[in-house]
C-alpha cells in the first residue's frame, strides 16, 4: 500500500477523517529511521509527514524555533548552528542504530519518540523544550496548543503529551521549540580503566559537585577492545572550565589516571550506540540512577553488553536471552526497559514498550480514546487499545 503525502492541514484532516469514517488505519511517519521499532504491522496506510517540511519561524534574539514537523533533524541542527545556537535537549537520528544512512530523522519523529542525548542530564528532556504544536488528532480535528512565548502558555499542557506519544495521540504538523545559545568550548575529562561501580560513584560525586557537569557517561572497556571510559562533559568559556576540571580532579577519591579531551566524537558514539553495533536486540532502560548497579549486577552475568549514560540514569544494552530477564531486572532496579532493535520475530512476540499496571494502562487508553476515539492510529505496532471501564 502506497504512502499517502499530505502538505496542508486541511488534507491530512480529510485523510484522518476519511479513515475514522470507514474504520481504518493509519501510520504516522517521517523519515522512517525508527520504522523499526515496534512489531511489524499489516494492511495499515502510511501517511508520509515530510511534506510538512520547512523553517516556518526562527527569532535567534528570542530563543525561539517554528518549524513543520517533517523538517530533517539535520536541516534543523545546521539552521540553529549558524546563530551559535543548539536544540538543547541533544536529540539524535537513530537511523544508524537500524543501518540506515544518517539524516532521515524529523523534528517531529524525535518529538514523537521523546529522544533526548546525554545532555538530557543538565538540560532536560525534549518535552521541556517544546514550548507548542499545532496537529490534527484522530477525529480529523485541527488544532493548536501551547504557544510561542513560555509565559503565554494556559490550559493543559499537552505539548508534554505529544513526547514519547509514537504518533498515537496526534498527526503533528507544525512544532515551535525552545533554542538555546551554543557552549563556547566543550571539553570531557576521561577517567580510564575504571570499574561499573566505580564509574558510577565517580560520576555521582561529579554531579554533586559544583563543577557543573553537562553529561556523564561510561564505556566498558570490553566494547573497546581497551581500557574503560568514564567521561565527564564540561561546557562554558576557557577560564570557567580549567576551574571545573581542577574541581573534577580534586573530588573525594581523586583521579589516578585520566585525560582531557576537546574533540566530541566520543559523545558521537553514544548518539549511535556504535560499540553496541552487535546485532543482538538492543534495549533502552531508564531508571532512577541508584538502581543502576543493581541492573548490571543481574544482566551482565548472562552476557549482556551496556553502556551507560544520564551517570547512571539511562543503560543501552544489548542481549540475547529472555526479554522477561531484562524487564524483571529493570523493575527490580526501579525502572523500565524498551525494546529498541529485534529481529521481526522477537519484535512480533515481546511488545516494545515496557508493560504497564493494569490502572496504569486503563489511563493511559482513556488518554489516547480522547484523542483517537476510533483508533485510527492503532495498528497494532504498540499494541490495541484495552478495554475501558
Amino acid at each position: 500500500m502506497g504512502a499517502l503525502r499530505p502538505t496542508r492541514a486541511d488534507e491530512l484532516a480529510s485523510i484522518i477523517g476519511d479513515a475514522t469514517s470507514r474504520g481504518g488505519r493509519l501510520e504516522l511517519r517521517g523519515g522512517g529511521s525508527k520504522a523499526d521499532v515496534g512489531a511489524p504491522v499489516r494492511d495499515v496506510a502510511v501517511i508520509d509527514m515530510t511534506g510538512f517540511a520547512g523553517v516556518i519561524d526562527y527569532d535567534p534574539p528570542e530563543l525561539v524555533l517554528t518549524v513543520g514537523a517533517g523538517t530533517p533533524l539535520a536541516e534543523i541542527a545546521a539552521l540553529v548552528a549558524s546563530e551559535q545556537q543548539m536544540l538543547a535537549f541533544d536529540p539524535f537520528d537513530h537511523g544508524l542504530v537500524f543501518g540506515r544512512p544518517r539524516g532521515a530523522a524529523t523534528i517531529g519523529g524525535v518529538i514523537a519518540a521523546g529522544v533526548s542525548g546525554s545532555r538530557r542530564l543538565s538540560a532536560g528532556a525534549v518535552r521541556d523544550h517544546l514550548l507548542g504544536f499545532t496537529g490534527v488528532s484522530g477525529r480529523g480535528e485541527r488544532f493548536v496548543a501551547g504557544a510561542k512565548v513560555v509565559k503565554n502558555v494556559t490550559g493543559f499542557d499537552l505539548s508534554k503529551l505529544m513526547c514519547g506519544s509514537w504518533g498515537r495521540l496526534v498527526a503533528l504538523t507544525e512544532v515551535t521549540l525552545k533554542v538555546l545559545p551554543r557552549p563556547r568550548e566543550t571539553v570531557t575529562r576521561v577517567l580510564l580503566g575504571q570499574t561499573p561501580e566505580q564509574a558510577l560513584k565517580s560520576m555521582t560525586a561529579a554531579m554533586r559537585s559544583q563543577a557543573g557537569v553537562a553529561a556523564a557517561a561510561h564505556v566498558p572497556g570490553v566494547l573497546r577492545g581497551g581500557e574503560a571510559l568514564t567521561l565527564l562533559r564540561l561546557e562554558g568559556f576557557g577560564p570557567s572550565i580549567t576551574a571545573r576540571l581542577a574541581m573534577l580532579d580534586g573530588l573525594a577519591g581523586g583521579i589516578c589516571r585520566g585525560e582531557t579531551l576537546s574533540d566530541t566524537a566520543i559523545w558521537d558514539d553514544l548518539r549511535t550506540l556504535a560499540p553496541l553495533d552487535d546485532g543482538r536486540p538492543l534495549w533502552r532502560i531508564s531508571l532512577p540512577v541508584g538502581g543502576c548497579s543493581l541492573l548490571l549486577a543481574a544482566l551482565e552475568p548472562h552476557g549482556a553488553r551496556f553502556l551507560v549514560d544520564w551517570a547512571g540514569g539511562l543503560v543501552w544494552t544489548t542481549f540475547d536471552g529472555a526479554a522477561a530477564l531484562v524487564r524483571d531486572a529493570a523493575v527490580a532496579a526501579g525502572g523500565h526497559a524498551m525494546l529498541v532493535r529485534a529481529g521481526a520475530a522477537m519484535r512480533a512476540d515481546v511488545p516494545a514498550l515496557h508493560p504497564q499496571p493494569p490502572a496504569l494502562a486503563a489511563l493511559e487508553a482513556r488518554v489516547r480514546r480522547s484523542f483517537d476515539p476510533a483508533g485510527v492510529f492503532e495498528t497494532g505496532r504498540f499494541g490495541r487499545i484495552p478495554d475501558a471501564d
